[in-house]
């Protein structure tokens, strides 16, 4: 089907409060998905709201959290989720955090006890929307191993980076440290698909191209040992100075009904204290390196319209 922004919102905000969630939880959840679908990352938009539904109705997910919202230093915003949605909180201190880092040129936002942030590229982004340059984090359940290891140590524990530039749309990095997110390896199980080698090891930790026997088993780190390096520098960000739950620690976001109350951490830079013309420089340097062949992230989507499947639909109408 295909969808105006304002019905796919009325879409995401309907199912969220039937399954329970507070208008403001609902509406920034709502917020996220379509922002989401709009920027191409179709895998944490629509695809992903029924795990915040059945998050809802099991108790992962606190229906009606209110973050509370701390201000430890001129230049430093806390947030404690309260068991809710990771977006609530970052939406609340959006004002503060953009306010605080224009006039003082750095900004860190700091959130715990939340459940998966969803896309994290939709929080770099509104920052670059706001003139700021970001660079995001979080952990999340511990889903990933190394071929050392072969145990579940880390999240995919994904990093965001984002920038304003002249003349365009923010410039936006999101990435995970595995290989791949789980919710790729998840559709690719549901339609019986294979998937590349190096993403995922199966139950016993053999690495498998088996979409359904790495739904059993384990991701991968990208690029071997310094994948993991990253995992585990954004674990430490994200876990370890927001107060959030080890990636070792965090329940199941899928199962149960327990938060896995991880973190976000965000670093909020204002590009004009520094660099007067960064916009300006940004912009013509990412034309160069177009020019030279480098495809700068994000170039390859055009997201015209909003296309969600007939069988997600029925997925979100049954939850």
């Amino acid at each position: 089907m295909r969808f105006e922004t304002q019905d796919a919102l009325e879409l995401a905000r309907r199912a969220a409060m039937k399954a329970g969630a507070s208008e403001a939880v609902a509406a920034s959840l709502a917020d996220a998905t379509v922002s989401a679908e709009w920027a191409g990352n179709r895998a944490v938009g629509f695809a992903h709201l029924p795990d915040y539904l059945d998050g809802f109705v099991k108790g992962r997910i606190a229906k009606d959290a209110a973050p509370e919202i701390d201000f430890a230093a001129p230049a430093v915003i806390q947030a404690d989720a309260k068991r809710g949605i990771a977006q609530l909180g970052f939406d609340r201190a959006f004002a503060q955090l953009v306010e605080r880092t224009h006039t003082y040129g750095v900004t860190v936002f700091s959130q715990s006890n939340s459940f998966t942030v969803g896309e994290l590229g939709y929080y770099t982004r509104r920052l670059a929307q706001a003139g700021l340059v970001a660079l995001a984090v979080t952990n999340a359940t511990a889903q990933m191993t190394t071929l050392e290891s072969r145990k579940a140590v880390y999240g995919t524990n994904p990093l965001s980076f984002g920038a304003p530039r002249d003349g365009g749309k923010p410039f936006v990095i999101d990435q995970a440290s595995s290989s791949t997110a789980f919710v790729n390896v998840r559709r690719a199980a549901e339609r019986g698909e294979t998937i590349p080698e190096g993403w995922a090891v199966d139950a016993h930790g053999q690495p498998t191209t088996d979409a359904r026997e790495a739904v059993k088993g384990l991701l991968l780190a990208f690029g071997g040992a310094r994948g993991a390096n990253i995992a585990l520098m954004v674990e430490i960000l994200a876990a370890g100075l927001t107060g959030g739950n080890w990636s070792l620690d965090a329940p199941s976001f899928a199962e149960g009904e327990h938060s896995p109350a991880v973190g976000l951490f965000i670093v909020a830079l204002a590009p004009r204290v520094l660099a007067g013309d960064f916009e300006a420089r940004l912009s013509a340097q990412l034309e160069r390196l177009a020019a030279h062949g480098v495809r700068i992230p994000g170039s390859h989507l055009d997201v015209t319209e909003l296309d969600i499947a007939d069988e997600l639909i029925a997925k979100i109408e049954a939850l």
